[in-house]
């Protein structure tokens, strides 16, 4: 009996043993990019909400001819008179060929303000990206709105036109209101952590926006929604 007890000690050790060795061996899964996901969703909220407002009729018409989008769903102001704002967003970027948007890559869009701006602590502000120059200047790591990259505050208003040559066209809405935010000398920065957590790897913005080597199923809303918008649906 006692010598039994000792074979079934001996072969339950080995068999959590065993189980403790295969435990340490296999790879840790990688954690869910939940908060990257969560603002791509926001991202998705904020275009829907700007394509429902008549004051955003200039965006909403001329996406056919914009060659990316920048959704910055919250641009929080640190402080009245002088101070910081920004926030994170996506930009997806359209193919001149076959018309279908890319996967979302993440940013950092930073800035200093003089006065408030805009009503409230915090502004959805969405970048239309006009040139392909303003394209090339978003593919590199960080980089400064203004001088050999123009920004300009998006037309507003029923019937809006515009005959500025800015690169950029920036559009916000402060709690559904036109805030009208200057973005010149705004630093937008690549998000490579974020980028990684959502991909899976280290990833730049040309192999997400250029290669488009990789994607997220998490982002399909997000560009069906500005897909149809951009052809009208």
């Amino acid at each position: 009996m006692k010598k039994t007890r000792y074979r079934f000690a001996n072969i339950l050790s080995a068999v959590i043993i065993s189980a403790l060795i295969v435990g340490f061996s296999m790879p840790a899964k990688a954690a869910e990019p939940i908060e990257q996901q969560g603002l791509v969703d926001q991202a998705r909220i904020t275009f829907q909400s700007f394509m429902a407002d008549p004051n955003m009729a200039y965006l909403k018409d001329h996406l056919r001819e914009t060659k990316g989008l920048l959704i910055v769903p919250s641009m929080l102001k640190a402080g009245f008179f002088v101070g910081g704002s920004g926030g994170s967003g996506v930009l997806i970027v359209k193919d001149a060929k076959t018309g279908q948007w890319s996967q979302p890559a993440f940013y950092t869009l930073g800035s200093v303000s003089f006065g408030l701006q805009f009503g409230g602590e915090a502004a959805e502000v969405v970048m239309m990206v006009r040139t392909q120059k303003a394209v090339d200047k978003l593919l590199t790591s960080s980089f400064k709105l203004g001088g050999d990259t123009s920004i300009a505050v998006g037309p507003v208003g029923g019937g809006a036109k515009s005959d500025v040559m800015a690169d950029i066209f920036s559009f916000s809405q402060s709690k559904g209101a036109f805030a009208g935010i200057a973005l010149d000398g705004a630093v937008i920065s690549t998000k490579d952590k974020w980028n990684t957590a959502y991909y899976g790897k280290a990833v730049t913005p040309v192999d997400i926006l250029v290669k488009r080597s990789v994607s997220n199923p998490g982002s399909k809303e997000l560009r069906e929604t500005v897909d149809k918008a951009a052809r009208g649906k």
